[in-house]
């Protein structure tokens, strides 16, 4: 019978780029920033990694499709590499590839490392069809923000709420990010936004509007694994470790039936479901200190404080007005900036979301630092809400 991986592999090292128009540097000097700052954390050595996954999505990195890049930019000799691809839980597939070769004891360390270098797609935005990109993939029914106005307009219709009501939750949603990456260095976009500016900004599909919508960036985020006694043994005597991760996929059920209303996501509650299992959590609104969710859009993040269980249905809104999700909130939401400030380069957003947890969990965050975080949460959304994949992770302490 599984057991699951709860507290069975320690994170001891990670390292996270800065997000950005980086123009002046390729897909593999992001990597080796990376993972150059995930091996001065760790203290152990290259030659002790032995193997390695790299999430990477959407540019023009590989050879084959291999991971053959991050063997030869990282300078890993001889050891398996494997390039993973998840759509925008690609940079979490990663990680979750690595901890489960440390929990099953197939290696001592294991690296987890996505890249992106999206800007040099040449589109604004997620590539859509034979946009950006030779390879015809992705994004078969439409744009993003159109996708995500659809959840939008379900979910205002379900609840009863009005366009102006629903607007304002999400311009807070919106907000609240500014005000929290205006204290992070690694974020793109760094300037606090007042209320009446996203309010009245320019409209890119009925009800988002330019600031309820996540930027353009490139940027890569790396985390090396291991057991926890091994954790010990160089000298981290509690260390972080990965409580749960959990996946699910959509198999056609939203798109296929008429029992779905459009207005949440079933893989993320599936996710979360099976991860607060694997990690023994059984209240979430009280047990978890912070979470980083996939805020592509404002209204994904609204609707995935619910899907979550953190508000109750339909109270998602009112709980954000509240500021139940504010730095100074009850469950701070996106305390980094999330993908609202730092763009979403998609093969490292699932890692650039574990990389916060991380340094939150050892009081590292300096001017965005919460008082005593235990539990982490970390969520993407990947597809369309109608045709996806989420992945939820929890990370923690060891004792």
């Amino acid at each position: 019978m599984a057991s699951g991986i709860k507290d069975k592999v320690a994170i001891v090292g990670m390292g996270c780029t800065a997000f950005g128009e980086h123009w002046d540097k390729g897909a593999e000097d992001l990597m080796v920033d990376a993972f150059e700052q995930a091996l001065a954390d760790s203290g152990v050595a290259r030659s002790d990694i032995q193997a390695a996954w790299m999430g990477n999505a959407l540019d023009d990195i590989n050879v084959g499709n291999s991971a053959l890049p991050l063997a030869h930019a990282l300078r890993l000799k001889t050891i398996p590499v494997s390039r993973v691809e998840n759509m925008c839980a690609t940079g979490t597939e990663a990680l979750r590839a690595a901890v489960y070769a440390v929990a099953a004891g197939a290696v001592d360390f294991a690296l987890a490392l996505g890249v992106e270098k999206l800007k040099d797609t040449g589109y604004g935005g997620l590539p859509l069809r034979t946009k950006g990109l030779a390879n015809d993939l992705w994004l078969p029914y439409g744009s993003a923000p159109g996708s995500f106005a659809q959840l939008a307009g379900a979910y205002a219709a379900k609840h009863r709420l009005n366009g102006d009501d629903l607007k304002r939750a999400m311009a807070h949603v919106s907000w609240k990010s500014h005000q929290n990456a205006a204290k992070n260095p690694r974020a793109h976009l760094r300037k606090a936004v007042e209320m009446e500016t996203i309010l009245k900004a320019p409209m890119i599909a009925d009800p988002l509007g330019l600031f309820d919508c996540c930027g353009v960036s490139d940027g890569a985020a790396c985390a090396i694994v291991t057991t926890p006694d091994i954790a010990k043994g160089l000298g981290i005597a509690n260390p972080v470790t990965v409580k749960a991760v959990q996946l699910s996929a959509s198999h056609g059920w939203e798109m296929s039936y008429g029992a779905w209303d459009g207005s949440h996501v079933l893989n993320t509650r599936e996710a979360a479901r099976r991860a607060y299992a694997e990690a023994s959590v059984k209240d979430p609104r009280a047990e978890l200190s912070l979470t980083e969710v996939h805020d592509c859009f404002s209204i994904t993040e609204l609707v995935t404080m619910e899907d979550l269980g953190l508000s109750d249905e339909g109270c998602a809104p009112t709980d954000i007005l509240d500021g139940r999700y504010d730095r100074d909130g009850v469950q701070p939401c996106q305390i980094d900036g999330g993908l609202k400030c730092f763009g979403h380069p998609v093969g490292a957003s699932g890692l650039r979301m574990a990389f916060e947890v991380y340094t939150q969990l050892l009081g590292r965050a300096g001017e965005r630092q919460l008082p005593a975080p235990r539990l982490g949460l970390t969520h993407n959304l990947g597809g369309a809400p109608f045709n996806s994949v989420a992945a939820v992770s929890i990370f923690g302490r060891l004792n």
